[in-house]
């Protein structure tokens, strides 16, 4: 199952996902009011100001690209550098702050606090629940990524580390990979997941980013002006996360048109916008005639072809060196932690600060960006888990679907770059398919990979389009239709104009808009952790261990003042209280 189709046809735990869509309705928790019901024949209530002001604005930015993109590429990276100066820190230092977060959470005593009512049952079975954990943890990044990362930092390793193509360069190239997609997202993705999930769940609150703040601002004000212009940051940040994936996917799937001889040499802007095109009417002609059937198995062969894809690699590619790899990489990683979560332009200067630039600050925007769109996924399907169960679950799975990809398809680019071929030298999204066609069989390769890259292309831009329109519907779980093919229509746009930025380094253009746009976002995330902590301060679970807590300490005080150690405590009930007969 994939992010659209859970996003679409969530479902009981003992029950298939049904034909309609329609939501299982979160039972009423304690401690809160009773969850917002939404009837399935009613019409979703867009919310003007949130929808008016995010059109207005975004319809403005791509008019300013098609006009004027010279414009816009200057401006791009005249704040871009100001954002990359005043605020490089920041990111570095707020990525690491969510992971240390969430491990709080997870360790203390809020972990045992339910997504849901006190005795409330997961909604979905542990198997599928890690199934649909793993669908998130793929996409076009993976397949953009796989090769491109690790093979880079081989070659050119972070300034100041070690020499480019040594034995000690592989073992910083893996490590750097996996602190770029393995725990540090994954904790971005819970922090907000969580709140979701806490909000909806466990107290009754509208599915939106802005109701997770009404422990720290009040409902009236959630509801309000603060509230709608976080959900507009919300829009904002999905929007432009979801189009730098979609760029990316352009960009590979040029590529693999190039590398199997269906375009000519040099694949250009007009190409890159064709297939933006194309792969935009796909979503939309989806949208339109309801075959959710369809992408539910496109989908689901998406994964299959995935998992055959890596297999392929992993049975004819260096086997053995893979397999060193996964506890050697592991290892790497949480030796080089300390250092590589602390790396800023001060560490390296002007070169250290192109290089934050290009992986790690546009890595944690590209994560925070896509909190909204991720973090409501994984909310829907974590109802009736524990907080411990979740943190564990989110951090931890994808972090092995991580390992296990770059693993495979990182081992197999280095031990090519190793043995004479200069795979390096060809462009990221080039590199891929340098990869495929070393290996039997590769033309077929190639296809199969456009074909993955495409359908994660039209899946991803479903289920994207579905979160902006519930953030656009006061949080409805069944957006309007016009509304959905509105957002994936300008989803498509803002990623075609993306690339026109960047001129010819169209991936450099991704890179710098991802990054501006993701910063305010990132500051409503550290507010989130704030209102998230004070919600779990107040949860009934936590208040009734309080008193219970409470109660004993004084006993025990009243108990030793007066008998000194020769007492014992004996539970009886107040008079007139009544028995409830649970022993």
């Amino acid at each position: 199952m994939t992010i659209a189709d859970s996003a679409r046809n969530p479902s009981d735990k003992n029950q298939p996902a049904s034909d309609s869509g329609q939501a299982a309705q979160p039972a009423p928790a304690e401690g809160g009011g009773p969850p917002p019901h939404e009837s399935p024949g009613e019409r979703p209530n867009t919310d003007r100001v949130v929808f008016g002001v995010a059109a207005v604005l975004v319809l403005a930015f791509i008019v300013w690209g098609v006009t004027s993109t010279h414009s816009l590429s200057a401006v791009a990276k005249a704040v871009l550098k100001g954002v990359m100066y005043g605020g490089g820190w920041a990111f570095v230092l707020a990525a690491t702050s969510f992971v240390v977060f969430a491990l709080y959470l997870a360790a203390s005593r809020y972990g045992r606090i339910p997504l849901g009512g006190d005795d409330e049952e997961p909604e979905f079975r542990t198997s599928s629940w890690v199934a649909m954990m793993f669908s998130a943890g793929m996409g076009i990044g993976l397949m953009f990524f796989g090769v491109a990362e690790p093979l880079h930092h081989f070659s050119e390793p972070p300034p100041g580390t070690v020499p480019g193509g040594s034995d000690a360069a592989l073992d910083i190239a893996m490590a750097t990979t996996l602190f770029h997609w393995t725990l540090h997202p994954w904790a971005i993705y819970a922090v907000v997941g969580l709140a979701i999930a806490y909000s909806t769940f466990r107290k009754g609150r509208k599915q939106l980013i802005s109701s997770a703040f009404a422990p720290l601002f009040g409902s009236h004000r959630s509801d309000g002006p603060m509230g709608k212009a976080i959900d507009v940051l919300a829009i904002f940040a999905t929007l432009f996360g979801s189009a730098a994936s979609l760029g990316l996917g352009a960009l590979q799937i040029g590529a693999g048109l190039q590398a199997g001889g269906f375009t000519a040499q040099t694949v250009g802007k007009s190409l890159l916008v064709v297939i933006i095109v194309v792969l935009t009417i796909c979503f939309i002609v989806s949208a339109v005639t309801g075959v959710a059937k369809g992408i539910q198995w496109l989908s689901n062969v998406n994964m299959v072809l995935a998992g055959v894809l890596a297999l392929f690699i992993f049975v004819f590619g260096p086997t053995i060196l893979m397999l060193n790899l996964l506890p050697t990489a592991v290892g790497d990683y949480f030796r080089e932690l300390a250092e590589m979560s602390a790396r800023t332009a001060a560490s390296g200067g002007d070169a250290m600060q192109a290089w934050l630039s290009s992986w790690t600050v546009f890595y944690w925007a590209w994560w925070i960006s896509w909190t909204p769109f991720v973090g409501m996924f994984i909310a829907r399907i974590s109802r009736g888990r524990t907080i411990k169960q979740f943190i564990v679950g989110v951090m931890l799975i994808p972090s092995l679907v991580s390992l296990l990809w770059f693993a495979i398809f990182g081992g197999a680019a280095i031990s090519i770059q190793r043995s004479g071929v200069d795979l390096a030298s060809q462009t990221q999204e080039q590199q891929l398919f340098g990869v495929l066609n070393h290996y039997p069989l590769g033309g077929v390769l190639s296809v199969v990979a456009m074909l993955l890259v495409a359908i994660f292309f039209v899946s991803g831009a479903d289920a994207a389009s579905i979160v902006m329109g519930t953030l656009s519907q006061r949080g409805t779980i069944h957006p309007t239709r016009p509304v959905v093919i509105f957002w994936g229509a300008v989803m498509g746009t803002i990623a075609a104009i993306m690339l026109l930025v960047g001129g010819d380094e169209a991936l450099t253009g991704i890179q710098n808009i991802t990054i501006i746009m993701a910063a305010p976002f990132a500051l409503v995330m550290i507010v989130l952790c704030i209102a998230l902590n004070k919600d779990l301060r107040h949860d009934p679970l936590v208040q009734r261990d309080n008193r219970s807590k409470e109660k004993v300490e004084n006993a025990i005080v009243y108990g030793h003042t007066r008998y000194g150690d020769d007492f014992h405590l004996r539970v009886e009930p107040k008079p007139g209280a009544k028995d409830n007969g649970t022993p």
